[in-house]
């Protein structure tokens, strides 16, 4: 038998297929998520809901048509963006990513939503964290007049796969909104009621990862955090390992089975009694794709068209030494604590400002803000993890990267087994579910002779 899971994710959506009895992946399909739609505003990130869930829907089909013997479905998707949803359980909205910059503009009497949050709860939030997202829709009096609910768009396949007409969230993919205590798994209501939003767009959640109906006679899991997925799809060994993820973003990921949290942390509910401590740089992977856009730019202006860019820089990293001289800051979509702050090249001299050492240096500064951010929960949790996995695209196919890692964390690396880790994942949590379920049956069937007796 075999579990299917998909991942909805921002730029792609995947779907694999794992083996009931080894873990190990049986198939993998990635399709690509071309669903943003065009915007005037240059800080609205949105997507066309009804075509990721659509894309996503076909290939579920695909999947089930061409695998067969497939028991169950898990889910995953892009965290933080919400989208809306009616008293039937359809879309009344684009899904508005966790990419989207509207909690930032100053609309407030000259602040921003996320300021006048923090003004009125203490309670520091990012732009792109749905409750923000609907925060500023609800004040600027442009939430859609047929909204209910929110969810998130793996919450919304779910829906859709199952024919429910009310979203049903995992605490993973509920503390991804915001306005969320990790600890006591639930919304912080007392703080949402300050800022004036009606209790009822809240979603229900559920601690436990469960199964929320079914899509052709097949349990359907609730959505996960595509972070947890992650997690679960590359790393073995929980309590002993560090995971580093580098695809559009960057995250450093430790388990932990004690609540805690630090500036820059960010503490996110793994199983029902414990945790995953994450450190995500706002720009993370992407800092390397700008450094590619400017390489590319420069080329094009040349004449210079049709070129991997990405290969050319690869070459040129052949050529220097391993520690580039220029000292490269890549927080180029500032911080969570600080969205204003900036990234900078420090220690530039006539002799090492080349395109080789740029590469290098923005490569080790992607590097850097991940064991900073790691280190810090290293201090506060007294763990020393001895296991360091890699995962996404961004890692499987910069060896460079993956040794700057390494070496900046002074563990030698593992590269996840199988691509499409989130969707290894999901399938991996709807697996844990059935295992859970049928141990569950085998020991009610133990006691039911004995009751009989």
């Amino acid at each position: 038998m075999k579990i299917l899971g998909i991942d909805l994710g921002t730029t792609t959506i995947s779907g694999a297929v794992i083996d009931r009895e080894t873990g190990k992946n049986c198939r993998s399909v990635t399709i690509e998520n071309n669903t943003f739609l065009p915007s005037g505003n240059c800080w609205e990130k949105i997507q066309d809901a009804e075509a990721v869930t659509e894309k996503a829907k076909k290939l579920v089909d695909r999947l089930l048509e061409e695998e067969g013997s497939v028991c169950a479905v898990g889910i995953t998707g892009q965290m933080h963006g919400i989208l809306y949803t009616d008293e039937k359980g359809n879309s009344v909205s684009p899904l508005y990513t966790w990419q989207d910059g509207r909690g930032n503009l100053p609309c407030f009497e000259g602040k921003s939503a996320c300021e006048r949050i923090e003004e009125i709860c203490g309670e520091k939030v990012s732009s792109g964290y749905g409750l923000v997202t609907h925060y500023y829709q609800v004040r600027t009096g442009q939430m859609p007049e047929k909204a209910r609910k929110i969810c998130t768009i793996g919450d919304y396949l779910a829906m859709r796969l199952t024919g429910r007409k009310e979203p049903l969230l995992h605490s993973s993919s509920g503390a991804s909104l915001g306005f969320y205590d990790p600890q006591q798994r639930a919304f912080r209501k007392n703080c949402l009621t300050k800022c004036g939003i009606d209790l009822s767009i809240l979603p229900r959640i559920t601690k436990d990862v469960t199964f929320c109906g079914t899509y052709k006679n097949l349990p359907v899991c609730t959505a996960i955090g595509d972070n947890q997925a992650g997690f679960l799809g590359s790393v073995e060994n929980f309590e002993h390992s560090v995971l580093v993820n580098v695809g559009t973003g960057s995250q450093v990921s430790v388990y932990s089975a004690k609540y805690f949290t630090a500036p820059g942390i960010e503490v996110r509910p793994f199983d029902k009694d414990s945790y995953l401590l994450v450190g995500a740089p706002l720009c993370g992977g992407r800092a390397y794709a700008v450094l590619e856009h400017f390489f590319r730019e420069y080329g094009e202006a040349m004449g210079i068209t049709d070129v991997d860019h990405y290969r050319i820089m690869e070459r040129l990293l052949e050529k220097e030494v391993r520690h580039s001289s220029l000292k490269v800051t890549t927080t180029f979509s500032g911080t969570r604590e600080d969205p204003e702050k900036r990234g900078k090249i420090e220690q530039i001299s006539t002799e090492n400002f080349t395109p080789g050492n740029l590469i290098l240096g923005v490569l080790e500064g992607m590097a850097q803000e991940l064991y900073d951010l790691y280190r810090t929960i290293e201090a506060g949790t007294e763990t020393a993890p001895q296991i360091l996995v890699a995962s996404g695209n961004g890692m499987r196919k910069n060896k460079y990267l993956r040794e700057i890692v390494s070496r900046r964390f002074s563990m030698d690396l593992i590269l996840s087994q199988g691509q499409e880790e989130a969707a290894r994942g999901a399938a991996r949590a709807a697996l844990r579910i059935l295992e859970k379920e049928e141990k569950k049956k085998r020991e009610n069937g133990r006691q039911k002779p004995e009751e009989n007796r």
